[in-house]
């Protein structure tokens, strides 16, 4: 008994999944016929023709900039992900190329420093008691600034007594490359007569070994970057020797 009822059993169960599986199958070849078959417009007494595509099926091109999505509030499309990192990083970034622009196109100082001075040549004019000093002059120039940097005048005074007696000026003499440091040679003429005719009879003396004549240099540079305009002075003594590299005439 108990194997005729498991035997009746088995067929049934054959047949339910048979008939589930002829049931899927109807379902999918809905679906397909569904898909397949063309938009129509199905109007009514109580049927409203929609009024994007006037009931054809697709929106016309040209209407396509003038149309407007509407799009559910709870679309993640509207939240997008990482919005405080990306907005902190921007801000970030911002900040770090604003530091790099001001630390780079900030002016720097442009340090002038003297570098001596030395007597070219000393001319003796014994008719006018007269002494004529070639005093040749270096500057050191020291370019911190991260681009080139125009020396656009130099002019130098030599003072005596405090009385000038030479002058020098010049224009457009060099161009300092960044990050480095550029020397500036220029020579001044200073001559001592008239009033202080008695350097004449100082520096002639042949008892003394070392003529040596005090006097005061007062050095102007002007230089020009980015726009920005900018003057250097210096003022020096120095020791002049009048006894060497002498020529009477």
């Amino acid at each position: 008994m108990g194997s005729q009822h498991s035997t009746s059993a088995r067929p049934s169960s054959y047949k339910r999944k048979k008939d589930d599986t002829e049931d899927l199958l109807d379902e999918w070849e809905q679906e397909e016929a569904i898909a397949q078959f063309p938009y129509v417009e199905f109007t009514g007494r109580d049927s409203i023709t929609c009024l994007t595509c006037q009931g054809t099926g697709y929106i016309p091109t040209e209407q396509v900039n003038e149309l407007v999505a509407l799009i559910p509030h709870s679309d993640q499309r509207l939240r997008p992900q990482r919005t405080k990192q990306y907005v902190l990083l921007s801000v970030l970034l911002c900040l770090l190329a604003s530091g790099l622009v001001v630390f780079f196109l900030f002016p720097h100082s442009v340090l002038v420093d003297d570098d001596g001075i030395r007597v070219g040549k000393v001319t003796f004019n014994k008719q006018d008691s007269l002494v004529i000093f070639a005093i040749k002059a270096t500057l050191k120039i020291w370019n911190s600034n991260f681009y080139s940097v125009a020396v656009t005048s130099l002019s130098g005074q030599v003072q005596y007594m405090n009385t000038v007696v030479g002058s020098y000026m010049t224009t457009n003499i060099s161009l300092i490359p960044p990050r480095s440091e550029q020397r500036v040679n220029f020579t001044v003429q200073a001559e001592m007569g008239g009033p202080f005719s008695y350097v004449y009879f100082f520096c002639t003396l042949p008892d003394i070994q070392v003529h040596n004549v005090v006097i005061f240099m007062r050095t102007s540079v002007k230089m020009s970057y980015i726009g920005h305009v900018t003057q250097s002075s210096l003022e020096t003594h120095h020791y002049v020797d009048c006894g060497a590299n002498s020529t009477a005439v």
